[in-house]
């Protein structure tokens, strides 16, 4: 491995996402997997899917 590869790796490592930033991030790897198989899938569909999921989730956990 190279050092600019190793220095790369390392401030990679010490990366922290807000919250935000891993949605967007699993929207995008939900979005390009989907499409992949269905190229109906629209990133709106994913964004409005995932909304649900939050809405659900959010509501087993008030119970």
């Amino acid at each position: 491995m190279t050092d600019a590869l190793e220095a790369l790796i390392a401030k990679a490592q010490k990366v922290r996402m807000t919250d935000g930033q891993m949605r967007d991030q699993r929207l995008s790897f939900v979005y390009g997997n989907t499409h992949i198989e269905n190229a109906r899938i629209t990133r709106e569909m994913v964004a409005e899917a995932d909304a649900k999921v939050t809405r659900e989730e959010t509501s087993k956990k008030a119970r």
